[in-house]
């Protein structure tokens, strides 16, 4: 008798196979996003191959001008999006602020160490792009520490993005001023050595490749592939630590589809999703992925302490310093 009761039961369970809730999630999604188009869409074709009756469209641009046409559509009170995958926390620490994302309680944040997503589980992270040193392998100094680039050998020689102009390095100064010994004296010191304060990562690349100057502050990615292609250029991790942003997503509160917008988050900061952001050649925010070729192990790379909800009360304040320091 047990024997046929076994054979039944593997019958029905062939017959009527258990439902995998994840496939079962369908609808339309749409996303808006800072990633460039390739990785945008090389993410949407994963995220599909596993949801097939999911039917996501996505709206590309750089964050500054994603955010400007979300707050147009919050003004008309109509957002289109239903899961934001932007640059940087701070500015999801502003949306947060003003009730205006959906908190995922139940994401599985446990392989990740404390600090890597929002402790309240509005906005998660799904990389690390941390800003440190990039020098032409010209140059007489080899810097190992942002001290170095206050010294007499990097003088007129550095370039940066500024603050001023791009949320990646505004976290970038207001991680270094909180944890550099000398805070904002470093920033005083840089002006006093020439340190040019203008251009986006793609111009201190092209300065420094080309020796019109020899060091910059720079995201990793960009000089550690040129690197690979046959530049003349070298990437530094500083050795008191980098800043970084994490590329987070979340899901809007006027989502009109949230079960398909929570799995679209699971899948990002999944294993597999993270393992995506290293194919595509970052830095994942998983501790058990690996790193791209070119880069040091893991754990050879210290990150800066860095609340997202104190910069984003410090960034008016860092604003004017800033300005006052440099214009």
């Amino acid at each position: 008798m047990r024997s046929h009761a076994i054979a039944a039961a593997l019958a029905l369970g062939l017959a009527f196979p258990a439902i995998d809730s994840a496939v079962a999630v369908e609808g339309k999604l749409v996303l808006y996003t800072s990633q460039p188009n390739t990785d945008a869409q090389q993410t949407i074709d994963a995220f599909k191959a596993k949801h097939p009756k999911i039917e996501i469209s996505f709206v590309r641009d750089g964050t500054p001008r994603v955010m400007a046409k979300l707050r147009a559509e919050f003004e008309a009170g109509a957002p289109q999006a239903d899961v934001l995958l932007i640059a940087d926390a701070v500015t999801m620490e502003g949306l947060k602020k003003e009730d205006r994302l959906l908190a995922h309680d139940k994401a599985q944040t446990a392989a990740y160490p404390a600090g890597i997503h929002d402790p309240a589980k509005f906005w998660f992270a799904t990389k690390l792009i941390t800003t440190g040193i990039v020098y032409n392998t010209k140059a007489t100094l080899k810097p190992t520490s942002w001290l170095d680039l206050t010294k007499p050998e990097a003088k007129n020689l550095l370039a940066m993005p500024s603050p001023l102009n791009s949320g990646a390095a505004m976290i970038h100064t207001i991680t270094l001023t909180g944890s550099l010994p000398g805070g904002w004296s470093f920033y005083e010191e840089l002006q006093k050595n020439g340190a040019l304060a203008a251009g986006a990562n793609g111009d201190i690349l092209r300065q420094v490749a080309t020796g019109e100057k020899l060091y910059g502050m720079i995201v990793d990615f960009m000089p550690i592939r040129e690197k690979a292609k046959g530049a003349p250029v070298e990437f530094v991790f500083p050795k008191e630590g980098v800043s970084a942003v994490s590329e987070p997503v979340a899901i809007l509160k006027t989502t009109k589809n949230a079960e398909a917008a929570k799995a679209f988050v699971d899948f990002l900061i999944s294993k597999e999703g993270q393992e995506l952001a290293l194919k595509q050649g970052y830095v994942a925010a998983h501790p058990e992925v690996a790193l791209p070729a070119g880069y040091p192990a893991r754990g050879e790379i210290k990150l800066m302490a860095f609340d997202a909800a104190k910069a984003l009360a410090d960034e008016p304040a860092a604003r004017k310093r800033f300005s006052a320091i440099f214009e």
